[in-house]
């Protein structure tokens, strides 16, 4: 059969696209967010935190991803046209609206916002910054030379959020493990900035590879020094175990295997090291995890 005797492809439903507008097919970009979160929960709790909290930062991780890519969407959809990767997305075809996209990602807020509910009213308080910024940070590929530093922030609240669930409180060290998470999202974000330079500055966004420029590579292997460094400190503080400090060498030899993947700045290989990031994020996790359930 030729290709002009071929059927067209049948119609996607609506559901179909507001799963693939929030990327429901990719959980790597939702579990690059929950892993350090919920480390920052297991220190905050000294270990278990219970099922509720747990089901919380779970879900909220969940709902305010897939509402941030909505956010992002509506914000590029001029720019994700220009861009191989990005052209077929729902709001860049036109396939859902932008009343659509943005009434979905308002629903999923909201959805966030009732978990936040159900906890200590610190955490309801770090939510209203929380969503600002996450509105904020498509719009400042415009004229911020390293959005991914938005981006950072806006990924590192649930790590405050966690300290004041479980203790009512956001603590110094609280802030030190969002410097520390603020770092590894320049590295992995970094990563991801790289596979698109070349469009990136063909439609002029600004992003974090084209600033940092030959400097790259070494930039993000630093960002990944210094959020194992300032994890594995806070997290020695907790639990002081052999079982943590062999997940943290893990998560540095993770780390050196991103470089052997970028270091060619392919987009290839940077993109398979932005995929892989949250298999990090879990090392370090279960690392601080088991290192609790061991000093118990």
């Amino acid at each position: 059969m030729n290709a002009s005797s071929q059927a067209p492809a049948a119609p996607r439903g609506k559901p179909a696209l507001y799963l693939d507008l929030i990327r429901w097919d990719r959980p790597a970009g939702w579990l690059v967010l929950l892993w350090p979160t919920l480390g920052a929960l297991w220190l905050a709790a000294g270990g278990f935190p219970g099922w509720h909290l747990l089901a919380v930062f779970v879900g909220g991780t969940i709902l305010m991803r897939s509402a941030g890519c909505c956010v992002n969407d509506v914000a590029d959809r001029e720019f994700d046209r220009h861009v191989k990767r990005t052209a077929g997305r729902p709001v860049t075809t036109g396939q859902v609206s932008v009343r659509e996209a943005l009434g979905l990602g308002a629903a999923l807020a909201l959805a966030a916002f009732a978990l936040a509910l159900t906890t200590h009213r610190l955490v309801i308080l770090w939510s209203v910054p929380a969503l600002l910024v996450t509105i904020a940070y498509p719009f400042t590929k415009r004229w911020f030379a390293m959005p991914q530093a938005v981006l950072g922030v806006a990924f590192s609240f649930g790590i405050p959020m966690a300290y004041a669930a479980a203790q009512g409180r956001v603590p110094l060290e609280a802030l030190w493990l969002t410097l520390g998470e603020i770092a590894l999202v320049l590295a992995y974000d970094t990563e991801y900035a790289m596979v698109d330079r070349d469009d990136d500055l063909k439609i002029g966004i600004r992003t974090s590879a084209i600033t940092l420029g030959a400097l790259d590579v070494p930039a993000v292997m630093a960002f990944y020094a210094v959020f194992l460094s300032i994890w594995l400190w806070v997290g020695v503080q907790h639990a002081p175990s052999a079982i943590l400090y062999i997940a943290f060498g893990l998560a540095a030899a993770q780390a050196l295997w991103h470089y052997t993947l970028i270091r060619g700045r392919t987009r290839e290989g940077c993109f398979t090291a932005f995929r892989q990031n949250h298999w990090l994020g879990f090392t370090v996790f279960a690392g601080i995890a088991l290192a609790l359930a061991w000093v118990r």
